[in-house]
């Protein structure tokens, strides 16, 4: 069973990691939460994805950025500032020796806490927010990079605002896991998802761009999660000069691109080869090549010590 552009190199490493739970270190076999943890319970919470090069978190003010307005949109408070959770983040790759090299990923999570009965109401939570930080040994397979994903167009929508706010990165993601069960039983790596109009939006857990003609497209961002990696391929492409849209578009252009990629914090730019059966370039095409390079140098500079 393929995994899309999150299949990593297995770590054996990870066994004995020690997981920061609430400013406590714990074995990875005894780092456990409540049955009555919001997160438990309803999937109430918010979280971020991180890579680590060289002992620096890329891009680590944006995530946050995303994390507290997160935390604040559903009124929620995290229990620490900024400075308190940037100085766990790195206790904890200092507690794992992560504080060199490369391959290093974090999820860092968040709840409201403990209930003191299982029900959605933030009133009977009893306790302050539940904190969780996993640092793993965890390496996107190299094959990511250079060979094309196939996606699979899901009748799974991303939804209007009103019904769940697309820019939230909560804990509560039933739509993209029965997209990705959709794509997974038709053979697929990822699902491609459109928006409530039709219009092409995102993966199930990347964000999605094709290539026509020279021109980068994407979706308008209206109906999917602000991404750090997708913000960050614009400015890229804005800086040099390579023509970039953020636009509504139709199944019919994504299946005549030239190119398609996803892109994600784990895996950085994957190349995509299919779409419903569709070929759209055989491995990597030489804009995600020159995408790759450009995203690869802009690591560099953010995590130079």
């Amino acid at each position: 069973m393929t995994k899309g552009a999150h299949e990593y190199v297995d770590d054996p490493r990870n066994a004995s990691i020690r997981i920061w739970i609430n400013g406590e270190l714990f074995a990875r076999e005894k780092a456990v939460v409540s049955v009555f943890d919001s997160g438990f319970i309803l999937g109430d919470g918010v979280w971020e994805g991180l890579r680590v090069h060289h002992g620096i978190i890329a891009f680590l003010d944006r995530h946050l950025d995303r994390l507290y307005e997160g935390a604040k949109a559903i009124d929620m408070d995290l229990g620490l500032t900024r400075e308190a959770l940037t100085e766990a983040l790195y206790e904890t790759l200092d507690a794992n020796g992560m504080t060199e090299g490369e391959g290093v990923h974090i999820r860092l999570m968040v709840t409201r806490g403990m209930k003191a009965t299982p029900y959605q109401d933030p009133r009977v939570t009893i306790g302050p927010a539940t904190v969780v930080i996993i640092p793993e040994w965890k390496t996107p397979k190299p094959e990511t990079a250079v060979q094309g994903l196939n996606l699979f167009t899901v009748h799974v929508r991303r939804g209007h605002p009103d019904v769940q706010d697309q820019k939230l990165n909560s804990h509560s993601k039933l739509n993209c896991i029965t997209a990705c069960i959709q794509a997974a039983k038709a053979g697929a790596d990822e699902a491609l998802m459109l928006d409530p109009h039709g219009f092409v939006c995102t993966c199930n857990s990347t964000h999605f761009f094709i290539v026509r003609k020279g021109e980068v497209w994407t979706s308008t961002g209206d109906y999917c999660l602000g991404g750090i990696t997708r913000g960050l391929v614009i400015e890229l492409c804005r800086d040099a000069g390579i023509p970039v849209f953020e636009k509504n578009f139709t199944l019919t252009e994504a299946y005549g691109a030239d190119e398609a990629f996803v892109t994600g914090t784990f895996a950085g730019l994957a190349p995509v080869s299919s779409i419903d059966g569709r070929d759209i370039c055989e491995g990597r095409g030489p804009m995600v090549e020159r995408l790759q390079q450009l995203y690869a140098e802009r690591i560099a500079r953010e995590t130079r010590a």
